[in-house]
């Protein structure tokens, strides 16, 4: 199934959040039902894969003939998914320019997934957070209640970037989260997870694991502009380097620093994707320069596993 890159600046051109990413699951699921993935299909929201030796009596025939697999039919108490989705809304998120950010990326991931997440008649909760909670809502299944969160995630594709500096307290909002949920859940961060040491670094490892040992599963989305924040690729010319957090500045070529800059960054995202991996966390690299169907398959793979 081939995508394509999603133009987040003309994406902000819609006035309504709630039909845009409706059309996009919508695409995504057809996508599916083309691919060599179908086997996730739209079926997952009401039937799963029948196990060899449970009994019979529950096997849609109607689906088998369609498909050629054993679906058995699930009913309303084995669909109940909580989720909640924490969205980072902190300064660095709004890199590298208005409109065509990390924000803008994450927020429509996010109403993406709400609205998959509504379709299985599962139950979602939306933080948004930057130093401290800024946003959190209960964790419902309602249409009413899906509704509520696409307005305001709307509200924050149409917020300008903050005046202010302010920094990302990942591990604060995570332990609290952790504290706060009352049963066994999935939660999905968007993040790029910068700190402002590497000392944030370890205290947001240690709040995931955190997450883990409250029996909740953990979908990381960790998120970036590859080109730039990855592989620095900026012409090669003087510029001026600013802390979007901190407001420090830097006069320096890209060359000077490229190599350096590359082998900090490996580090920094091979350190958190193999502690990740030692907590059962499920880290998924994106780019925002990338199709958006990365977030969902990810998802779909996730709930697979939370079941």
């Amino acid at each position: 199934m081939a995508s394509q890159p999603l133009d987040l600046a003309a994406v902000r051109s819609f006035e309504n959040l709630e039909f845009l990413a409706r059309q996009l699951v919508d695409g995504f699921i057809t996508g599916l039902h083309q691919s060599p993935y179908h086997g996730f299909s739209v079926e997952f929201s009401e039937h799963r894969l029948y196990n060899p030796g449970e009994s019979t009596r529950h096997l849609d025939w109607k689906v088998l003939a369609r498909t050629d697999k054993l679906f058995v039919k699930r009913y309303e108490e084995e669909t109940n998914l909580r989720c909640h989705i924490l969205l980072d809304v902190s300064s660095s998120m709004y890199y590298p320019r208005p409109s065509n950010d990390k924000l803008h990326f994450s927020v429509l991931c996010a109403a993406a997934l709400a609205t998959l997440l509504q379709k299985q008649r599962d139950a979602v909760g939306l933080v948004t957070f930057s130093d401290k909670v800024e946003i959190q809502t209960p964790v419902r299944s309602t249409s009413t209640h899906r509704h509520t969160l696409l307005l305001q995630l709307q509200q924050l594709m149409e917020r300008q970037a903050p005046t202010e500096r302010g920094g990302t307290e990942v591990a604060s909002v995570i332990h609290q989260i952790a504290q706060q949920i009352p049963k066994r859940s999935l939660v999905i961060i968007f993040s790029d997870m910068l700190g402002r040491s590497q000392q944030n670094q370890a205290d947001t490892l240690a709040a995931l694991q955190h997450l883990r040992h409250q029996h909740h599963e953990v979908l990381l989305f960790h998120v970036m502009d590859r080109a730039t924040e990855a592989d620095f690729e900026f012409a090669e010319r003087p510029y001026v380097f600013e802390d979007v957090e901190t407001g420090e500045r830097v006069k320096l070529s890209p060359a000077q620093v490229r190599e350096q800059y590359r082998a900090a960054m490996q580090r920094f995202t091979q350190e958190l994707a193999e502690r990740c991996g030692q907590y059962r966390i499920d880290f998924v690299p994106v780019d925002i320069r990338e199709p958006f169907d990365r977030v969902l398959y990810a998802y779909l793979v996730k709930r697979g596993k939370v079941r």
